[in-house]
C-alpha cells in the first residue's frame, strides 16, 4: 500500500490532519489508528465519560502509569489517553479551552517563529462552529461545534457566585486571550439539530463525515511498530494488524500524531533519539536527536470533594439510581440534562501571586465525587474541584521499556521535582478551599472528604504528596525550536531527517496556560496548511 501522507495516530491531531490533507482530490492519505472508530454510544454520551476514564476496563483508552514518583511520596500516576478515532477528545470532558495569548507569543520567543497569538489565533477560529456565532476570536463555519453547556447544574451557578463573592470576576467568555476569572465552560459539543447534545470529538467534527473519500484510507486496530526509512529520509510505516505486520509507503511524508507518550515512542523504536534511550534495547541508532522523550511538561491537580445533601448532581444512591433511566432517555430525546454534562462545568482561572500577569492556577468544579479518577468510589451525592499549576517548571521523560512496539512507554512526569511547583499548589488549595466555604456555595456542603479543619503547611503537603494527580495534559516532548534540544522545527519537521514531522502536543515546547485538546486541533489545522504550502513549492 501507498499514501502520499502517512499519519500515525487517529487523534485530535490525526483526524483533524488527516481530514483536512483530504480535502484535495489529488492527494491520498492513509490514516493508521491503533484503536477502533471512536464512535460508541459511550463516546457519544458526554456523561458515559465515567465508564472509559477509570480504565477498568480498558475501553477506548490506553490506560498508562507512571514509573513511581518521589515527588508524590513514591506513587505511581495513573495517565488515561485515548485510544481510537478522537483519540483524548472521546474520553475528555469535551472542555473548549485555548490558553492564554502570553503562552503562545511566549512559544515565540522561544524560536517557534510564527506561533504567537496573533498568528495562530485564525487557525482556531477556521476549526471551530460556536454556538455563539462568529466574532474577532471565534468562528462559527469550522468543523469542531463548540456548545454552551446544555444544562449546568444549579450548584454549578452557586460555585460561581462564590468566587464573586471572593472579587473573581465573572468571565462569559475564556478564550479571547485572557481566561482570568470565574464561570462556565464552553465545550465541545454538537449544537446542531440532528446530533444535539452529543460529544464532538476530533473525529465525530473531521474524520467519520469525510470516511468515504476515495483518497482517504483509515486503518483501525493497526498499531504502527516502526518508521521505515531509505537513508535520512522517512519513507513508510511498518505497523501490526490482526497480529500480522503489514507495510504502507509515504511518497511525499510520515506525520507522527501520537501524542505526547506515543510520537517519542514511535521515534526510539525507529532509532531515532538518544542512545542511551535506544541502544540499550537492540535497537540500531539511526539519528542522534537528543530532545526526543525529553521535556515531559503535564498539569499536576489536587482534587477537593464535598458530600451534599442535594441529589442535583452525579451520586450513588437509591433515587440517583431510579432517575437514572429518566435522564437518559431525556438526553435521546432532547439533547439536555444530566448525560449532557461535561461533569466539569465550573471554571476558573486566578493568580496565586498578585505579580503573575497571568493566572498560575485552573479551576474545574465538577458535579461528583472525584477521587483518584474515577477509580474510587463513594456512597451518597456530592461535589469536587480539582486545582491545577497551570506552568509547571518541574520536566520528566518518555523512554521506552523494551523493543516490544506493543508494550507501554516508560512514563517519568517528574511531578514536584521543581519545589515551585508545590508553592503554588498550595496557595491554589488554600484559594480554592474559601471559594467553597463562601456563600451561596457553602451551604450544599454537608462534609468535606480527605481533608478536615484547616491544615498546616505541612499536613497540607502531605495531603498533595498523597492524591495529586495528572489532569490529562501530557505535551512538551517532541518539542518545536531551533535549540540542540528541539526536535521540529516550527514547519514541524524532525530536525536532520526528511519527510518527517510531528504534528499534535508534543511539540508545544511550554504548557499553555489551559486544557490541551482545542490547542492542538489548532496544531494540526496550522500543519495542515504548512503541508500543502511545502508540497506546492516541490
Amino acid at each position: 500500500m501507498q499514501a502520499d501522507y502517512v499519519i500515525v495516530g487517529g487523534g485530535s491531531a490525526g483526524a483533524t490532519l488527516a481530514s483536512r490533507l483530504s480535502e484535495d482530490p489529488n492527494t491520498t492519505v492513509c490514516l493508521l489508528e491503533a484503536g477502533g472508530r471512536g464512535d460508541s454510544i459511550l463516546v457519544r454520551a458526554p456523561a458515559a465519560v465515567v465508564a472509559m476514564l477509570p480504565g477498568r476496563p480498558k475501553i477506548n483508552n490506553w490506560a498508562y502509569e507512571t514509573v513511581p514518583q518521589p515527588g508524590l511520596n513514591g506513587r505511581r500516576g495513573y495517565q488515561p489517553r485515548g485510544k481510537g478515532l478522537g483519540g483524548s477528545s472521546a474520553i475528555n470532558a469535551m472542555l473548549y479551552i485555548r490558553g492564554h495569548a502570553g503562552d503562545y507569543d511566549e512559544w515565540a520567543s522561544l524560536g517557534c517563529e510564527g506561533w504567537d497569538w496573533q498568528s495562530v489565533l485564525p487557525y482556531f477560529c477556521k476549526a471551530e462552529n460556536n454556538e455563539r456565532g462568529a466574532d474577532d476570536v471565534h468562528g462559527a463555519s469550522g468543523p469542531l461545534q463548540v456548545s454552551n453547556q446544555k444544562s449546568p447544574r444549579p450548584i454549578t451557578d452557586a460555585f460561581v457566585a462564590a468566587g464573586q463573592s471572593l472579587q473573581i470576576r465573572q468571565v462569559d467568555d475564556f478564550n479571547s486571550g485572557d481566561n482570568e476569572g470565574i464561570g462556565l465552560y464552553q465545550v465541545t459539543q454538537f449544537h446542531d439539530e440532528a446530533r444535539n447534545g452529543e460529544r464532538c470529538s476530533a473525529a465525530a467534527a473531521y474524520l467519520h463525515p469525510v470516511m468515504d473519500r476515495p483518497n482517504l484510507t483509515v486503518l483501525t486496530g493497526a498499531h504502527a511498530s516502526r518508521i521505515l526509512f531509505e537513508g535520512k529520509r522517512a519513507v513508510g510505516v511498518q505497523y501490526l494488524q490482526h497480529q500480522q505486520s503489514h507495510e504502507v509507503k509515504a511518497a511525499r511524508e510520515v506525520i507522527l500524531c501520537g501524542g505526547g507518550f506515543n510520537s517519542p515512542q514511535l521515534l526510539q523504536l525507529s532509532g531515532v533519539g538518544r542512545e542511551e534511550d535506544i541502544r540499550p534495547h537492540g535497537i540500531e541508532m539511526r539519528h542522534h536527536l537528543p530532545g526526543v522523550g525529553q521535556n515531559l511538561q503535564d498539569h499536576l491537580d489536587f482534587t477537593l470533594a464535598y458530600k451534599s445533601r442535594d441529589r442535583d448532581n452525579f451520586g450513588i444512591s437509591l433515587p440517583g439510581s431510579v432517575s437514572l433511566l429518566g435522564h437518559i432517555l431525556n438526553w435521546r430525546k432532547t439533547g439536555t440534562g444530566m448525560i449532557a454534562t461535561p461533569f466539569a462545568e465550573g471554571a476558573a482561572f486566578f493568580k496565586t501571586d498578585p505579580a503573575e500577569h497571568r493566572a498560575d492556577v485552573q479551576l474545574h468544579f465538577v458535579i461528583s465525587i472525584v477521587d483518584d479518577h474515577a477509580r474510587k468510589l463513594h456512597l451518597g451525592h456530592g461535589f469536587s474541584c480539582h486545582v491545577c499549576v497551570l506552568r509547571p517548571k518541574s520536566r520528566g521523560s518518555v523512554t521506552l521499556v523494551s523493543s516490544d512496539p506493543m508494550a507501554a512507554p516508560r512514563i517519568d512526569p517528574g511531578f514536584l521535582s521543581d519545589p515551585e511547583d508545590l508553592d503554588v499548589l498550595m496557595n491554589g488549595v488554600r484559594k480554592t478551599r474559601q471559594i467553597m466555604a463562601a456563600e451561596p456555595l457553602a451551604r450544599y456542603i454537608h462534609k468535606e472528604l480527605f481533608i478536615e479543619g484547616e491544615p498546616d503547611d505541612a499536613a497540607l503537603e502531605q495531603h498533595i504528596r498523597n492524591r495529586a494527580d495528572t489532569i490529562y495534559h501530557p505535551v512538551g516532548t517532541c518539542k518545536m525550536g531551533m535549540d540542540d534540544m528541539a526536535v521540529v522545527d516550527p514547519q514541524l519537521r524532525v530536525h536532520g531527517l526528511d519527510g518527517l514531522r510531528v504534528v499534535d502536543a508534543s511539540v508545544m515546547p511550554r504548557l499553555v496556560g489551559g486544557n490541551t485538546n482545542a490547542p492542538t486541533i489548532m496544531i494540526a489545522e496550522k500543519a495542515a496548511d504548512m503541508i500543502r504550502d511545502a508540497a506546492a513549492h516541490i
